[in-house]
């Protein structure tokens, strides 16, 4: 995904945004009860980035291969 230096991204933590990656709110809806509230980031480059999608990276909200993992895969029915 492109992203620009110094803009203020939000990266969707509880897996219901229409706009995945990123947030677009969903998580403000009462009725859901979601806990989780989205990663606020800024990049130091603009240039493409690999943002996480299954959500299981220790590099919030960067990819860091995680979804290659068996059990990711089999949690998520990812086909790598």
């Amino acid at each position: 995904m492109a992203l620009q230096e110094g803009k203020t991204y939000s990266w969707c933590l509880c897996g219901r945004s229409k706009m995945q990656p990123l947030c677009d709110g969903t998580h403000k809806d009462i009725y859901l009860k979601i806990t989780q509230r989205p990663v606020r980031f800024t990049v130091e480059k603009s240039k493409d980035y690999w943002l996480c999608n299954c959500k299981q990276t220790k590099n919030r909200p960067f990819c860091d291969g995680t979804h290659k993992n068996k059990e990711v895969q089999e949690a998520t029915n990812i086909k790598v």
